[in-house]
């Protein structure tokens, strides 16, 4: 076999685009195998194969990091001029590649690939694990992830790996506290992009381009929608390794493995507690700081909770289109006629762990265990009295207020409790109250 030589110059050669190869070998069918030294490269070695002299020397720059072209208009620096030229763009806003059937204009030649195989349905890269397919190759080296479970993408700060490169810069943040995306609208400021997509269509815009093909449901991103659609068609892509358990979200499945591993990384800087979820934290810690990001729009009252305030949004309806079976009392939520059914047939499904009780509702087993734990997370902000129940801190709140929230129907007179009221009321019958 003949002799193989191939010089990579440190200049390109003049009024070309690539570096000049000095070659003296016969071309082979097979791929050529190469290999660096550890010295020599700061990159772990590589045996992947080029499959052709052209694709060896691209290879060659990737690992031994040479990056010749540096950007005029800020510091970063590329190993190919073609590399450059794409970046400029992003700083000058040309957008040289568009779109026939829509006009839409993109700064690289890929983009526009993908735009115009949306509208032709072209989808030539198929996975041979399943029958999935995708627009760009891309997409399909990501997909094939999902089979192999290989995650290339590695954080130098903690054991964590990841199938994609953005997940990784993604995580980052979370080691160094940068919070690069600020609100124009507002002084918060976020660690991801789409962190800040969110709040801007939550809190300000309320703006939600994505709409359900199914049911009609808007959503502020598209990946919001894409989980969404998992619901009606009732795929869940995501299985536990541990157990037969099936996700439709990654996030969910994250969560679930520390029920197995007994993990909870989210530790509160007030207090000793530990959460499982990066959310239930930020939830907790509303506590301490008696925060209530989320207001109604008709009353102006304010929840520390989403979930609560879309609650309380169906106060101001008369709509209540979930009907009990049973009796005639009807609900605005489907969580409340379950509740109330349990009225009817008994069943208690949350169990003490510490005692042999038995609750019909979750809230109810949470506030018991307070009387194990001496837990009082509901402080007054007026004194320095705690309390284990919500409830409980509102009737005391009303020491420090006067206010008296009850009114009687029948006359003019108000109370400060509700059991005051009822009392008062068997004043105008003769039913008893209790």
């Amino acid at each position: 076999m003949a002799k193989e030589e191939i010089e990579l110059r440190e200049e390109p050669l003049q009024g070309q685009d690539t570096f000049k190869v000095k070659q003296d070998f016969e071309m082979k069918e097979e791929p050529i195998q190469i290999k660096y030294d550890d010295k020599k490269a700061k990159k772990q070695k590589s045996e992947e194969p080029c499959t052709s002299e052209v694709h060896l020397v691209k290879h060659e720059i990737t690992y031994t990091e040479k990056k010749t072209h540096q950007s005029s208009h800020c510091c970063k620096t590329f190993s190919w001029e073609n590399c450059l030229v794409n970046h400029s763009r992003t700083h000058i806003g040309e957008k040289p590649h568009e779109c026939s059937q829509c006009n839409k204009q993109f700064t690289q030649k890929r983009d526009l690939t993908r735009l115009l195989r949306t509208h032709t349905g072209e989808k030539p890269h198929k996975c041979s694990q399943c029958d999935k397919q995708f627009t760009m190759k891309s997409d399909l080296t990501r997909h094939l992830r999902t089979h192999t479970g290989d995650r290339p993408f590695q954080c130098n700060q903690c054991d964590q790996a990841f199938s994609r490169n953005y997940d990784l810069i993604n995580h980052l943040p979370i080691h160094t506290g940068e919070k690069p995306y600020q609100c124009s609208q507002c002084d918060k400021s976020y660690p991801k992009k789409s962190n800040l997509v969110s709040h801007l269509s939550r809190t300000h815009t309320g703006e939600k381009l994505h709409q359900c093909s199914q049911c009609g449901k808007s959503f502020s991103s598209k990946n919001n929608l894409l989980i969404h659609l998992r619901l009606h068609t009732g795929e869940k892509p995501y299985k536990c390794s541990q157990c037969d358990k099936h996700f439709t979200m990654k996030g969910d499945i994250t969560h679930h493995l520390r029920t197995h591993t007994g993990e909870r990384p989210h530790t509160c800087s007030q207090c000793d507690k530990h959460f499982t979820k990066k959310g239930d934290l930020t939830r907790h810690l509303r506590t301490h700081t008696g925060e209530r990001p989320f207001q109604c729009s008709q009353c102006y009252q304010a929840f520390s909770r989403y979930n609560h305030l879309t609650n309380h949004m169906t106060t101001h309806t008369v709509e209540k289109p979930h009907h009990c079976k049973q009796c005639d009392k009807t609900f605005s939520l489907k969580e409340y006629l379950i509740g109330h059914i349990r009225i009817h047939t008994g069943e208690k499904p949350y169990q003490c762990s510490q005692c042999e009780k038995f609750f019909s509702k979750k809230y109810q087993l949470v506030s018991h265990m307070r009387t194990h734990t001496g837990e009082k997370p509901y402080q007054c902000r007026q004194c320095d009295k705690t309390f284990s129940m919500k409830g409980n801190l509102k009737s005391h709140m009303i020491t420090h207020t006067g206010e008296k929230a009850y009114q009687c129907c029948r006359c003019s007179k108000a109370f400060k409790h509700k059991k005051s009221l009822l009392v008062h009321l068997s004043s105008h019958t003769t039913e008893k109250p209790f």
